[in-house]
């Protein structure tokens, strides 16, 4: 091949010159091709500065003296109604005591390691080891009797700590319960009332009860039981002093004793009244009171705006909205009892 340099010489070119040329640039053209290729990995593996990050997963703690799966259901379908799916957007650590207050303490100091960024107590011994694991850490209640009388929170209106939820505070449902028991029972002149003194929560409902008893001229009998092992001894002292009836004030450990308390009040033919529909469907009576289903539900939506940015010290505590009355009629029959027709066209739900 020929060529000219720069005098107008012709000059030489031999093939392995040739070679070495297109040699050469096809090198270059490897190179460049390299270089892009590893541009392009580096483009996608390293984020630039400022770039958006993953989005943290909510942790929420959920913590209850038992199980009970029918509430515990409520809550998720309150998150899934708000666009909260388990495992895929939000993160639940459950911890269930299992009847144990110490275990109680426990799970709450367990969660705050873990360093949740919200906390369920699903009881009023549930709240009271949460709160007193943490005083920065937001802390939601489902259900409690009186959140100021017990301390929870400063206010209804303005919580102002880290606690808020929802109250079934409600002076007409205690006094309800006992009219519906003189109701059901015309001549009842004395009633027995089970408490846990252990449960600050049980003042209030107590106190209503109790004004609620002598407006219509019933005498109460107080029984106390601060563990399993009392309840025996509170039926016997209900029997002795001749009780017509008996209400269970709300509590986690008579809620957890619930099958034993419906069969109990059935042994010693005690027409029993409850707040809580669960209660009924094992042996008790009746029960009257707000709807824990819906309790729980709502709750999701204080976990909802707290994970937004919201104070629970500005959310105030809200009250119930639905109230149910459940009978059950085959309790009736074993402790021969008539419930009146009238009691029950305005029953929610009748277990027969």
């Amino acid at each position: 091949m020929f060529g000219f340099d720069g005098k107008g010489h012709q000059l030489t070119v031999s093939s392995e010159q040739k070679a070495m040329s297109s040699e050469n640039r096809g090198s270059e053209t490897m190179i460049r091709i390299n270089v892009c290729l590893l541009l392009t990995v580096l483009l996608f593996t390293v984020s630039p500065v400022g770039a958006q990050q993953p989005k943290k997963i909510p942790r929420i703690g959920y913590m209850r003296f038992i199980e009970v799966p029918v509430y515990d259901a409520a809550f998720r379908e309150g998150l899934n109604e708000l666009g909260y799916i388990e495992g895929q957007n939000i993160h639940i650590e459950y911890r269930f005591a299992g009847g144990s207050i110490e275990r109680l303490a426990e799970f709450a100091a367990e969660l705050v390691n873990l360093k949740v960024d919200v906390i369920v107590a699903g009881s009023t011994q549930s709240i009271d080891a949460a709160k007193r694991a943490t005083k920065t850490i937001p802390i939601v209640f489902p259900v409690t009797f009186d959140p100021v009388e017990s301390g929870f929170v400063a206010s209804l209106a303005r919580p102002g700590g880290n606690l808020t939820g929802l109250s079934t505070v409600n002076p007409d449902a205690a006094a309800k319960r006992v009219e519906l028991i003189q109701e059901v029972m015309p001549r009842i002149s004395r009633l027995a009332v089970l408490r846990n003194p252990t449960n600050s929560g049980s003042r209030f409902p107590l106190k209503e009860t109790e004004a609620g008893a002598k407006r219509l001229g019933i005498r109460l009998q107080i029984l106390e039981a601060r563990s399993p092992d009392d309840l025996e001894g509170a039926f016997r002292a209900a029997t002795k002093e001749q009780a017509n009836a008996l209400i269970v004030l709300a509590d986690a450990l008579f809620f957890a004793q619930r099958g034993r308390l419906g069969n109990l009040a059935i042994k010693h033919r005690l027409p029993s009244m409850f707040d809580d529909a669960q209660s009924v469907e094992v042996g008790g009576l009746i029960s009257y009171g707000a709807s824990l289903t819906d309790l729980f539900r709502r709750a999701a939506g204080y976990v909802d705006k707290i994970l937004k940015g919201a104070k629970p010290a500005d959310l105030p505590v809200e009250q119930p909205m639905k109230f149910e009355l459940v009978i059950n009629l085959k309790t009736a029959n074993q402790i021969g009892l008539m419930v009146p027709p009238n009691v029950l066209a305005r029953a929610d739900r009748v277990i027969k």
